[in-house]
């Protein structure tokens, strides 16, 4: 099972186990994570936007334009920025840390 490391707005860090087909997401909402997610992984929203660690931002699938749509919607964007529910963990991601922000928008 791989781990997930959560670092909440106050710098915190949460680490959990998830099963491998579990979304960031997913994971979060399993392991009371603040991360909202207002459109429940339909990638209809931006409220699941993670910032992912950049040892591990290379390690992902590249984002579909669908999701690169909805991430210029996110509050504070960086460059390693992903969707929550476009993250599906695997034994390739054991260890993977993502960001919580402290905001969120949801716009539609």
């Amino acid at each position: 099972m791989p781990k997930v490391v959560f670092v909440n707005p106050d710098g915190s860090e949460k680490e959990v186990e998830a099963a491998n087909g579990l979304s960031i997401l997913e994971v979060a909402h399993k392991n009371d994570i603040e991360l909202e997610g207002a459109c429940e992984g339909s990638m209809a929203c931006s409220t699941c936007h993670v910032i992912v660690d950049d040892e591990w931002f290379d390690e992902l699938d590249e984002p579909t334009e669908e999701e690169e749509d909805m991430l210029d919607l996110a509050f504070g964007l960086q460059e390693t920025s992903r969707l929550g529910c476009q993250i599906i963990l695997n034994d390739e991601l054991d260890g993977i840390k993502v960001h919580v922000p402290a905001e969120t928008r949801n716009i539609g």
